[in-house]
């Protein structure tokens, strides 16, 4: 159990590390810089496919801390 959470977690962080910014700088995040910052942007190719397994990952790390905190 504590193998599988172990692998799990460190694909979740290199995927996550993956993903590509949606913001061009940290300073418009803080600021609100750009208001069309999530609008109209869909994921396409590769980021729909990097999503969809953080998605996963992070769906499968929760099911198994759930499993092991009543186990």
């Amino acid at each position: 159990m504590e193998t599988a959470l172990l692998i799990i977690s460190i694909l979740l962080i290199i995927i996550v590390l993956l993903q590509s910014g949606k913001a061009d700088g940290a300073a418009q995040i803080l600021s609100g810089g750009n208001s069309e910052l999530f609008k109209a942007r869909k994921e396409r190719g590769s980021e729909l496919v990097i999503s969809r397994i953080t998605f996963v990952l992070g769906m499968a790390f929760f099911a198994i801390c759930l499993v092991a905190m009543f186990v």
